[in-house]
Parts: C-alpha cells; sequence; structure tokens
C-alpha cells in the first residue's frame, strides 16, 4: 500500500475527507521529473549510442528541447507552451539487454510524439506512456493532485481566526497586528532610505569586481579578434566570474583544436542555454555543453547559414506579398527561438499566402514591420509599432487589417523614434549630471518609464548614486558584482 492510499484510509476512518488530507502536496517540481524519469533517461541517454552517431545526435537534440519545455512549465506566469513534436531512438532495456555492448548493438526503436500539456506531471506521463515505459507509480499521484483541486485547503475549511475588539489591545497592552500590518503596508520603502543601507555595499563590490572586468574585457577583445567575430554576448545576466569562466573555456578550445573555429567567422557569438544558431543568425554556444559539443556545431555551421539564407529568402517573398512589409524577429527574454523553429514558421506562413494573395500594391506598406507567432490567435498592432500576425491568419482578415491599421502604425514608429532619441539624451545628461559609473536598463523597462526616472533622479541629485553603476529595473538589488538596481518607479 503506498503513503498515499495509506493516509486516505486512516482520514476516511478518521471521519476526514478521503481525498482532502489536512496538508497540502507540494508541487510536482523539476526534481521530482528527473526522479520520474530516470527509466526514460536510461532508456535515450545519448552516451549508450556511441557507437550510432546519428542516433546520438537525434537524442541530444531531443532531450534539449525536452528540458526546455520543463524548465518553461516550471516558471511561474509562462504562457500555454508551443507543441513540441519530439523524436528518441528508445533501447531495450530489459535484463539481456543492459550489459556492456548494448550500446554498440542495434537493439533501439524509434518513437515520435508531440507534446502538448500543461504541467510537468502531465507531461512527465506523456513522455513515460509514448516509449512505453510504466506510469504506475505516477498514476496515483496524477488521480490525487486533480481531485484535491476541487477541494479547499484544510485551513480554509477547520481554521476560524478570532478577531478581537480594539478595546482588547488599548486594555491589555498587546499589539494590534491589523493596526501593524496597516502600518507596514503605509511604509514604503524609499531611494534615499535603501542606499544609506546599500551603497557601501554596491561600492566594495563593485571595487572587488574591477580586476575580473578588465579580465572579461580582454578575453573578449582577444577572441573577437582572434577569431574574426563580429562580437559575443550573453543570453542571461550572468556575473562577471561567470562569464570568464566561459571565455576561457572557448580559448582553451581555440587552442586545442584552432581548425574547428574556423566557420566561426564574421559571425556574433552568444553563450545560452542550448547551442545552435538562433533566429536573428547568432550562433548560440550551450553553457552546459562540452568542447566535443561545440566542436560539432561549429562543423554544422555551413548548414546553419544555408538554412538562415533560405529564412532570409522567405522574409523577402512574403514582403513582397504583404506590401513591402519587412518581416521581424524580435528577441524577447526567456527561451530563444531556434532557426529551424523560425524557418519552419516563415515557410507555414509563405505557403497560406500563395494560394490567395492579398490584393496589396508591393510597396504600399513600405517601412512597416511585423513579427509572426504560432500562438496567437488574431493579428494586432504593438504599441511600439509593429504588426503581430498569427501564422494561421486568414488573407482576407490579414488584408483589411493592415490596411486599416497601418497609418496608426506609421504614427506608432514615429512616436517611438522620438522616445527612443530623448531616452539617448536624458541617460547622457543623467550620467553627466550625477557622475555615474554606467547607467543602463532592463529590457522589459519602456523608454516611456526610463525617461521620467532619470529626469526624477538629477532633480534628487543622490551624493550615494556618485561613481556607480546603476541598472533601472523593476525592484531594489545589489548584484554580486556590485551593479545596483533601481525600481523604474522609485520613491524619494
Amino acid at each position: 500500500m503506498s503513503v498515499i492510499s495509506f493516509l486516505r484510509r486512516a482520514f476516511r476512518l478518521c471521519g476526514f475527507p478521503a481525498v482532502a488530507p489536512m496538508f497540502q502536496l507540494r508541487a510536482f517540481s523539476g526534481a521530482d521529473a528527473i526522479n520520474a524519469l530516470r527509466p526514460f533517461y536510461f532508456a535515450v541517454h545519448p552516451d549508450f549510442f556511441g557507437q550510432h552517431p546519428r542516433e546520438r545526435e537525434v537524442n541530444e537534440n531531443s532531450l534539449k528541447r525536452l528540458n526546455g519545455y520543463l524548465e518553461n512549465l516550471e516558471k511561474p506566469g509562462s504562457r500555454l507552451q508551443k507543441p513540441a513534436k519530439l523524436t528518441f531512438y528508445v533501447r531495450d532495456t530489459s535484463d539481456n539487454n543492459n550489459d556492456s555492448h548494448a550500446a554498440d548493438s542495434p537493439s533501439f526503436r524509434s518513437v515520435s510524439f508531440t507534446l502538448h500539456t500543461k504541467d510537468v506531471l502531465s507531461t512527465v506521463m506523456d513522455v513515460l506512456r509514448s516509449c512505453s515505459l510504466s506510469v504506475e507509480h505516477l498514476e496515483e499521484l496524477k488521480s490525487y493532485s486533480e481531485q484535491a483541486k476541487s477541494y479547499p485547503k484544510a485551513g480554509e475549511q477547520f481554521y476560524r481566526p478570532i478577531k478581537w475588539d480594539k478595546s482588547y489591545y488599548i486594555f491589555t497592552g498587546f499589539r494590534d497586528p491589523e493596526q501593524e500590518l496597516e502600518q507596514a503596508k503605509r511604509v514604503e520603502t524609499t531611494l534615499s532610505t535603501w542606499l544609506r543601507n546599500n551603497e557601501a555595499a554596491a561600492a566594495r563590490k563593485q571595487e572587488d569586481s574591477e580586476p575580473r572586468r578588465e579580465e572579461l574585457q580582454r578575453l573578449r577583445e582577444a577572441l573577437c579578434q582572434k577569431l574574426g567575430l563580429s562580437g559575443i554576448r550573453w543570453q542571461r545576466s550572468w556575473g562577471v566570474a561567470h562569464r570568464c569562466c566561459q571565455l576561457q573555456s572557448l580559448s582553451r578550445l581555440s587552442q586545442q583544436n584552432p581548425d574547428s573555429l574556423h566557420n566561426l567567422h564574421g559571425h556574433t557569438l552568444v553563450f545560452a542555454d542550448q547551442s545552435g544558431m538562433n533566429a536573428s543568425g547568432h550562433v548560440m554556444l550551450g553553457t552546459t555543453d562540452v568542447h566535443h559539443q561545440w566542436s560539432k556545431l561549429f562543423e554544422r555551421l555551413p548548414s546553419y547559414e544555408a538554412l538562415l539564407q533560405q529564412a532570409d529568402w522567405l522574409k523577402d517573398r512574403i514582403s513582397l506579398l504583404v506590401g513591402g512589409i519587412q518581416v521581424i524577429h524580435i528577441e524577447r527574454l526567456g527561451p530563444v527561438l531556434p532557426l529551424q523553429d523560425h524557418y519552419s514558421t516563415l515557410s507555414t506562413f509563405h505557403k497560406r499566402l500563395l494560394p490567395q494573395r492579398p490584393a496589396l500594391h508591393p510597396r504600399s506598406l513600405q517601412g512597416l514591420t511585423m513579427t509572426l507567432e504560432n500562438d496567437c490567435s488574431s493579428p494586432r498592432l504593438h504599441e511600439l509599432g509593429y504588426f503581430i500576425i498569427p501564422t494561421v491568419c486568414d488573407t482576407d482578415e490579414l488584408q483589411v487589417f493592415l490596411l486599416s491599421r497601418a497609418q496608426e502604425a506609421r504614427r506608432l514608429i514615429r512616436d517611438r523614434e522620438l522616445l527612443e532619441a530623448e531616452e539617448r539624451d536624458v541617460v547622457q545628461r543623467c550620467l553627466g549630471s550625477l557622475a555615474l559609473h554606467s547607467l543602463r536598463k532592463e529590457p522589459s523597462v519602456s523608454s516611456r518609464r526610463m525617461i521620467p526616472c532619470c529626469l526624477r533622479l538629477m532633480e534628487q541629485r543622490l551624493p550615494q548614486l556618485q561613481g556607480l553603476r546603476v541598472c533601472v529595473s523593476h525592484f531594489y538589488s545589489v548584484m554580486q558584482d556590485g551593479d545596483l538596481c533601481i525600481p523604474w518607479d522609485w520613491r524619494g
């Protein structure tokens, strides 16, 4: 009998609801998923396919996509995931095939399936079922989690808080928790107070990080010159020490195997969560990958470049069909869009346009831009002036929408350009006025928020900011290398 079954029976005998014990099971986490998928990992892990390079590569790529899918499901507030079609070569893990020679014999089968689940537990179960692996150890947990949703929490059902009259606290001298809560809500963190408490720590961390920053800049310039790179970027806000380690790793590879890096010439390199090429044509190096995987990526770059050329050709063809609108890709926070997925989206949209071409003059909408999205249901106009078009949009509906909103889109573009110019001017003035070491913003902070933030900083003229690296964000924080994050809507 499982633990959950035992508890159900015990609570039923005690007269409590059978499926709503007085504690809440925690959510099925990523760590739980790894444990539950152990039989699957044992059956598909690339290390068992050493003699079969093609199958090994397929499993490597599919595992990366599966891990990314699970990570996205764990993120709070994440959007509905795009269905992921995965293919794995699954080994026969029966006893007579679990010896040291199992990897050398072609005792495996190909399994393909599409994930369109909304939670980690359902995803794990779908993966196991698709590969004909047991889910018996998860069935009861799945059943309980579904039933438990319909029951109130134990605290809500049995707990009844005592609310004392105000005279009780006056007479006894005890603290009124409601009054304290109201006072705490009224006390807001102010920038001046927060700086007094954190400026010294930020200055100390910034000073300690200067040697690492210099080393990072030296490595960056040396690698760009040696490899002929257009630039080096990072997908995430890793610390300076972490970035130095990544560049040192690439430098060692360039010394040990220089021939493998010839194809990098002219490219922009991005250290990211996965290796490949993104929709912008930048080469991505997965930070968890080893040198062997990086070298294999460099060898495949010519094929990526060919696919990038085909994607650019499709963009030109689409532009001709929709009045000269340029198809762009907006780099957002979160998972990077691989070039393969970007090409697939472009191809799908192009094929949909061909049978019924919109009746638009080839240059009637020139100067406008649009992005394509698979998870978008209807076309819309972004506040920054670019169109967001669903891949499966009806041609007639698209034509009417573009023509009716073109003038508004041009106005939004003009407003955006004016705002961006004003923002650049205000940032430069703020840098000089406050004697900051640097001033930047998070990508999620718009120009409409950045401009008044900088203007108020110049009005306040806080001396504690002098010489610091300031980042305008949504929260207060001192980063590990001394960068000072302040919210755009800070209070004096």
